[in-house]
């Protein structure tokens, strides 16, 4: 009786089979994802949430790649890299190779390396004008140029290429002291401090101070004139630029209230930008002759989107405390940071605030300078209040093999200077980097 039954069962049609994954990829070519269709308001929110606070350009890029319509949807930074202060780099910052290889060297064939402070990532970007360009400063990540032949200044975006143009840098010869002995150019190619700022129509204003200026010059995009301030200031010490204003300590000759002081960007009166005179925002702790023999350096620096104000004694056993700008703003000058994010405070010739997941050698929470008076690489735990010696060794024997001349990390944010130009670390001075070549050109910068 089965036998039978399965005789007179209908054969199955070779039509009907079951679905291959050749089927499966079709269909789903057929059938957009409902990713891929998201509405054009909402994939703008979101991009504009992944640049939100300390956000990475390089990951917004990778957002606009995932499918045209996500790239259709969201603003290309190509061209607006400056105008617009959410496509600024922000935690990027210029690696040399070492070995004298300066951007430019025809051993790399146009490249330059760039290292990411938050997260250690590096990028290699191709940027062949530095064969007649050196850099002067980086501001947000946007590198201060100067051009060799003209002395132009000019701002570019590493990643995006976008260039501005400023006036030359000749053109600021006559603002530097007459006190002052030896060559001009060796003062105004040591930018101090610069600041971008941009305005609500996207006039993009840049200031500029270096050592050996009692004022501050500015201009904006396209001027062929560096103008300066009609109020001069002396005295000026650990410069910051943060959010397009110039924030810098006053300390005074003898004992007294270290001044904090803010320089808002150039304001437009009528038909012509003028630079308002410096405010004073708060005051440090006094140095006071009871102070046990040691007198305090006030050193600004950016963390998390606000401003730290370190307080670091001189002597052998330095002590060192942290506070908030905003608190000294309020007059709460007691209120001590302990806990930085797990971050690290470089403190030198330029401040800078690095991610300890960034740098192995480095631990969170720490303040890293170099110890005048023992020649090391110091690194002190906020929460801890101590050393760690075993850190400063690593770190003095990473400094001592950089100089003979093998590069580290480390070593180069510790001490980054003018010697990013050259390819080569100025150990505070006990290195001493010239220009190869052009010093015609390049001398002092």
């Amino acid at each position: 009786m089965s036998s039978s039954r399965s005789q007179n069962r209908p054969v199955r049609s070779s039509k009907r089979r079951r679905r291959t994954p050749a089927d499966a990829s079709a269909a789903t070519r057929d059938d957009p994802s409902p990713w891929e269709s998201l509405h054009e308001d909402l994939l703008e929110l979101i991009a504009w949430r992944v640049l939100a606070g300390d956000g990475d350009l390089l990951d917004y890029v990778r957002f606009r790649a995932v499918c045209p319509h996500w790239r259709s949807s969201t603003a290309c930074p190509r061209g607006r890299g400056i105008v617009d202060r959410r496509f600024h780099p922000r935690r990027w910052m210029l690696l040399p190779k070492g070995h004298g290889l300066y951007p430019g060297h025809g051993k790399l064939r146009g490249f330059v390396r760039f290292f990411n402070l938050s997260t250690g990532a590096f990028v290699r970007v191709h940027l062949p004008l530095f064969r007649d360009h050196c850099v002067l400063d980086s501001v947000d990540g946007i590198l201060l140029l100067r051009r060799d032949h003209d002395t132009a200044i000019r701002l570019l975006h590493p990643f995006t290429g976008d260039i501005l143009d400023f006036p030359p840098l000749e053109t600021l010869r006559r603002y530097v002291s007459s006190k002052l002995v030896g060559d001009k150019w060796d003062y105004i190619r040591r930018i101090g401090a610069a600041s971008i700022s941009v305005s609500a129509d996207q006039v993009v204003s840049l200031m500029m101070w270096s050592p050996g200026m009692v004022q501050v010059a500015f201009a904006t995009s396209g001027e062929q004139q560096w103008r300066a301030s009609s109020w001069y200031f002396n005295q000026i010490f650990s410069p910051l630029a943060f959010q397009g204003k110039l924030y810098m300590v006053r300390h005074h000759l003898t004992y007294g209230e270290p001044e904090i002081l803010q320089i808002d960007p150039p304001q437009l009166e009528g038909t012509e930008f003028w630079l308002p005179p410096p405010t004073l925002i708060a005051k440090c702790p006094a140095n006071t002759a009871n102070t046990s023999g040691s007198r305090f350096s006030y050193h600004l620096v950016e963390c998390d989107s606000e401003v730290l104000v370190i307080a670091l004694s001189t002597g052998i056993h330095r002590k060192i405390s942290v506070y908030r700008l905003a608190d000294f703003m309020l007059g709460r000058r007691t209120l001590r940071v302990t806990c930085i994010g797990g971050n690290a405070l470089f403190i030198g010739k330029r401040n800078l605030c690095v991610s300890s997941k960034a740098f192995p050698t480095v631990v969170g929470d720490t303040i890293v300078f170099h110890h005048y008076q023992q020649g090391y690489l110091a690194q002190y735990h906020l929460a801890a209040a101590h050393y760690y010696q075993h850190q400063m060794e690593r770190l003095q024997n990473m400094l001592y093999q950089a100089l003979v001349p093998s590069f580290t990390i480390s070593t180069h944010v510790a001490f980054v200077n003018n010697g990013r130009n050259k390819g080569h670390i100025r150990f505070q001075g006990l290195l001493t980097i010239n220009w190869r070549v052009k010093r015609k050109w390049r001398s002092g910068a």
